[in-house]
């Protein structure tokens, strides 16, 4: 099946869609995008990742649902690596991770808009986590004193996501670093490029936009693999399916609102709520129901949600 939401720029789903697994990318904004229409919205954008950024599917989505954002594979594409990264100019700061500017590459009807995002505390991450993943190079190639391309260790080093990218095979079939390939990937760091087709959209806006993409896939993570665990069903009926699925948004909802609402992750959220806990007593009498007592970090987040605790006595039944 395809789940598809509308959500607000905070993430909020407004509206779901369970449609048939075969269903196409296309085909499912077309839908989204009837359903909303007697909406009277301000702006509809659709906001996608790199997987959906290529020459077909950016002129079906402007017919589908006319204006996208989308994110570009920085690295593979020669013109941005060309004239967008290494454009001149400062960013415009709209938050302390979030810094912006336009680059406008092209004339006439091969005109591309893009917005290059930085976000200064995700490059030194980035770069520590590089100066980190050389320093074990280092002391790996340092272990070994047949430094060939064919030994085992050299082909596991090369056949490895994380240390191949930094390194290459010499003439005589030796393996080194390559601080070539280093300097080229630090000028990623902290980076993201976004695509629009949407001139009138600010540059907040599409850097924000994007943002809030990020809110929405960790929403669908939220869904899929964590609390909420909309997946596995063992449901046959499709009206049973759906009905699943709307339960799952639902509380993918109150989630949403309840960090929107504390500022803070699920997972505190939750740990804190954890600490609320209801105590069943027994004597020849009554049977009583207490609250305990509640630390701290439990009275704050149900302040911020503006929920009165319980009372100390929840309880209080006479056995006959």
């Amino acid at each position: 099946m395809v789940v598809a939401l509308a959500v607000t720029r905070e993430g909020i789903p407004v509206r779901s869609w369970v449609l048939p697994g075969n269903t196409s990318d296309v085909a499912t904004v077309e839908k989204v995008r009837a359903d909303l229409r007697g909406w009277n919205l301000g702006r509809a954008l659709f906001v996608a990742d790199s997987g959906m950024n290529s020459e077909e599917n950016r002129k079906e989505l402007a017919r589908a649902c006319g204006k996208y954002l989308l994110a570009c594979r920085m690295s593979n594409v020669a013109e941005i690596r060309k004239d967008v990264l290494s454009k001149r100019g400062r960013y415009t700061v709209f938050k302390e991770n979030l810094h912006a500017k336009e680059v406008v590459v092209g004339d006439g009807e091969r005109r591309r808009r893009y917005i290059l995002c930085y976000n200064p505390r995700e490059a030194e991450r980035q770069r520590k986590h590089r100066e980190m993943t050389v320093d074990i190079l280092e002391k790996e190639l340092a272990s070994h004193k047949d430094a060939s391309a064919s030994a085992q260790w050299a082909i596991e080093l090369l056949a490895s996501r994380r240390f191949k990218r930094y390194l290459s095979v010499t003439d005589a079939n030796k393996v080194r670093i390559d601080r070539a390939k280093i300097r080229e990937a630090a000028k990623f760091d902290g980076k993201w490029v976004l695509e629009t087709n949407d001139d009138t959209i600010s540059l907040e806006d599409a850097a924000c936009g994007y943002k809030g993409l990020m809110v929405i896939e960790r929403c669908f993570r939220s869904l899929k693999r964590t609390q909420i665990k909309m997946m596995p069903m063992y449901h046959w009926a499709s009206r049973r399916i759906e009905a699943h699925v709307k339960i799952c948004v639902l509380a993918l909802l109150i989630e949403r609102v309840a960090e929107l609402a504390c500022g803070k992750p699920w997972n505190q959220i939750q740990a804190a709520l954890d600490a609320l806990q209801i105590t069943e007593f027994f004597n020849l009498k009554f049977r009583v129901l207490m609250r305990n007592e509640l630390p701290a970090s439990t009275i704050n987040m149900l302040k911020l949600l503006k929920i009165t605790p319980p009372k100390q006595v929840v309880e209080l039944e006479k056995l006959s």
